[in-house]
């Protein structure tokens, strides 16, 4: 038996006593300005009865299950700092109201025995509501009070812990894994549920290659939370009104003050935007390429061949392209080349050079 139909049966149980002890008042009311009633009283009684158990029936799920499950689905989606943010804010507010009860207990008789009520429910809502809704803002003030208050040493501990909102993108690329452990990431990887959820979609798509690469991003989290080295947390931390990821990711990440890890382009530029810091895996990998200078030699294996006639098409170790011209002819051949042009382009590094002997 459902918890509702049960409510129901209660409901219509108690409102029918309701309306059995209610309907002998009820008949004489009703006879006592209507000459011709026409029900004996026993009939007013049982018409009662069977009104109030209507009723009963009907109305007792929403005065009972259904908010209770409503309360229950918000709690399950909030995670602990949110629910005792919001149990401080509701004892706040019921030591403020009751400092004001006595005052207002002085006014008049009609206000002094309603306002101090009025006051505890609408200030308990109100701080309840207050601290719940904005308990990330309240925390982050509480951590930069409690760091200007310690000693400088451990306030440098404090600025060292740093925390990083995940995006799908990064854990899909897989590279993150290897920056991790190099040591160069040493902040906390937080992976919101919603992110995870994406993930999840990605792996279960129709699309073969999508579903691959959904996989691989699986495996590669699935790395990182086995890597003693690497602190990251799933954590069920959300966006109340914001359906979009990448919408979500950027008010939390202005909400929690800590910057984005991602390589998707689009992201990027959103974040930015709002002023949110992001940590770009294309960037980070663009910026450890090696360095050449227009003059500089190296040696270069030429695999295909150019959009342009007769160039030649090589790549690097870290995989930039190195277009050579008059390449052709040394199609699948070493050969040693010097650099003519770099060009940096959205996509990455470009180098354009030529054969040393020509």
């Amino acid at each position: 038996m459902s918890a509702v139909l049960l409510s129901r049966i209660i409901g219509a149980v108690v409102f029918g006593l309701i309306g059995f002890f209610s309907g002998t008042p009820i008949h004489n009311y009703l006879a006592s300005f209507w000459a011709t009633y026409p029900f004996t009283n026993g009939i007013t009684v049982v018409i009662s009865i069977i009104l109030f158990m209507l009723i009963g029936y009907i109305i007792s799920p929403w005065i009972s299950v259904k908010p209770v499950q409503a309360i229950s689905k918000i709690l399950g989606k909030s995670t602990p700092q949110a629910i005792f943010s919001g149990l401080i804010g509701l004892i706040l507010s019921l030591v403020i109201s009751a400092l004001l009860a006595y005052p207002l207990s002085l006014l008049p008789k009609q206000l002094g025995q309603f306002l101090p009520l009025a006051v505890v429910v609408v200030l308990g809502y109100l701080g309840m509501t207050l601290f719940y809704s904005r308990h990330l803002e309240f925390l982050n003030l509480f951590r930069s009070f409690s760091s200007k208050v310690t000693t400088k040493g451990s306030r440098t501990q404090v600025d060292g812990e740093h925390r990083v909102l995940v995006d799908t993108s990064a854990i899909i690329d897989g590279r993150i894994a290897d920056i991790a452990k190099t040591g160069f990431l040493s902040s906390t990887l937080i992976v919101p549920r919603f992110v995870l959820n994406e993930l999840q979609y990605v792996s279960d798509s129709a699309d073969s290659l999508r579903r691959q690469r959904g996989r691989r991003g699986m495996d590669v989290l699935t790395e990182l939370q086995h890597d003693d080295k690497i602190s990251i947390i799933i954590s069920d931390i959300d966006v109340e009104g914001v359906r979009e990821v990448d919408d979500r990711l950027v008010v939390l990440a202005r909400q929690m003050r800590c910057p984005i890890l991602t390589n998707d382009y689009n992201l990027n530029r959103i974040a930015e935007l709002q002023g949110v810091k992001v940590l770009n895996v294309n960037d980070l990998a663009n910026a450890v390429k090696v360095i050449l200078l227009p003059g500089e030699s190296f040696d270069i294996r030429v695999i295909q061949e150019g959009k342009e006639f007769n160039q030649g098409v090589g790549y690097m170790d870290d995989g930039t392209m190195v277009v050579v011209e008059n390449g052709q002819r040394y199609l699948n051949k070493d050969i040693t080349v010097i650099v003519t042009k770099i060009l940096q382009t959205s996509a990455g590094r470009m180098i354009f050079a030529k054969r040393e002997a020509d």
